[in-house]
């Protein structure tokens, strides 16, 4: 048989992915990760500031970019 590594994003998905296996006796343990928690929270963070970002690729998305600022400015 196969195992499998579950990545749950937040407490209450390991919350529910654990009652599911519990309800269909599905054997299951725990690890602790083997990354340092203060990295963890680093990447995590970085992952956060990312999502809030803007990428522009090319010229013309920086000019487009500028323009539509310049715009909002103006009114």
């Amino acid at each position: 048989m196969e195992a499998l590594t579950i990545h749950p994003k937040n407490k209450e998905q390991l919350r529910a992915i654990k009652s599911v296996l519990k309800a269909m006796k599905i054997p299951f343990e725990k690890k602790e990760s083997p990354y340092d928690p203060a990295f963890v929270k680093m990447v995590h963070d970085a992952e956060e500031e990312r999502d809030g970002a803007i990428t522009l690729t090319s010229s013309e998305d920086i000019d487009e970019y500028f323009n539509r600022l310049e715009n909002e400015v103006q009114g």
